[in-house]
């Protein structure tokens, strides 16, 4: 079994303990009649069999246990909590709105004033055409000067 180079081994073997079988004792067989005999009941089948059985009362949950009243102070203190969470985050929103409003309508007051300025400075400092201002020529301007009446 083994190669010759393994050293061999010695093996033990085990035998099981038997378990001792339980001892039966014997009862006496006693019949017991039922309280009461179950009413037979026959039911006709649509192909003409007949099948005989005792009629089986249903089986019946357990009645649920009565859950426990609720107080109607402990309805409306809760009732009451939730309102009041309820309101102050409306408050929370609202004034998140007001304050995005406010500098939603700052943002524009000044979008419109660099508009309006921008519009303001191209009016005065932009050039029209000669129509208006005053435009000075100094070369005829001193030739006119140097021309002497005699």
């Amino acid at each position: 079994m083994y190669p010759d180079h393994t050293p061999q081994r010695t093996v033990e073997v085990h035998q099981p303990t038997p378990i001792p079988s339980p001892v039966a004792h014997s009862a006496p067989v006693v019949p017991v009649q039922p309280g009461h005999v179950p009413t037979v009941a026959s039911i006709v089948l649509p192909d003409g069999r007949v099948v005989t059985g005792y009629a089986i009362d249903p089986a019946r949950p357990e009645p649920v246990a009565a859950k426990p009243a609720v107080s109607r102070t402990a309805v409306n203190v809760a009732l009451g909590g939730v309102g009041f969470l309820a309101v102050c985050g409306g408050l929370l929103l609202l004034t998140s709105f007001i304050a995005a409003l406010t500098a939603f309508i700052g943002q524009l007051i000044i979008l419109a004033a660099v508009i309006f300025g921008g519009w303001i400075a191209v009016q005065v400092l932009g050039t029209s055409g000669g129509s208006s201002g005053t435009t000075v020529h100094i070369r005829k301007a001193v030739i006119k000067r140097n021309h002497f009446r005699g």
